[in-house]
């Protein structure tokens, strides 16, 4: 790919989102039922959460909480970190890499308008494989 790569350009537009109200029988139910793993928590429009299947397994399912008793503010991740449509795809990748963080809800105008994840990135932009292997290098902590 010539040029500089923007988050718009290999952002998925096609993304789910839930209140942060809704129970978390109705998420799980749309993650299934779209098949995607991560859902955005929004309130007026804008993400103050994500809900993945990590969280649902940490703070779902090891806690033995009953899914149509639990809403989606209790399981989300919370504050969101989010990226402009229009930054470059290398700026993302770095901002994933420091942050940890295997996706990005997508603004624009303060609205949102997609996701980016490590994957969309490993696959249409290869040649920034190295920036975001420090999401998945195992972190060692010394005591």
């Amino acid at each position: 790919m010539a040029g500089i790569v923007l988050v718009r350009d290999i952002m998925s537009k096609d993304l789910r989102v839930v209140r942060s109200d809704t129970i978390m029988k109705e998420v799980v139910a749309t993650m299934n039922k779209y098949d995607v793993g991560s859902i955005i928590v929004v309130q007026a429009g804008r993400p103050i959460g994500m809900i993945t299947e990590r969280d649902i397994l940490r703070r779902m399912v090891e806690d033995n909480l009953a899914p149509d008793t639990i809403a989606a503010r209790h399981v989300m991740t919370s504050p969101v970190i989010t990226i402009n449509e229009n930054a470059s795809i290398e700026e993302a990748a770095r901002l994933m890499a420091t942050k940890k963080a295997k996706r990005l809800p997508v603004m624009n105008d303060g609205k949102l308008v997609g996701i980016l994840t490590f994957t969309d990135i490993a696959v249409k932009v290869p040649q920034l494989l190295s920036v975001i292997e420090e999401l998945v290098r195992p972190q060692h902590r010394s005591s």
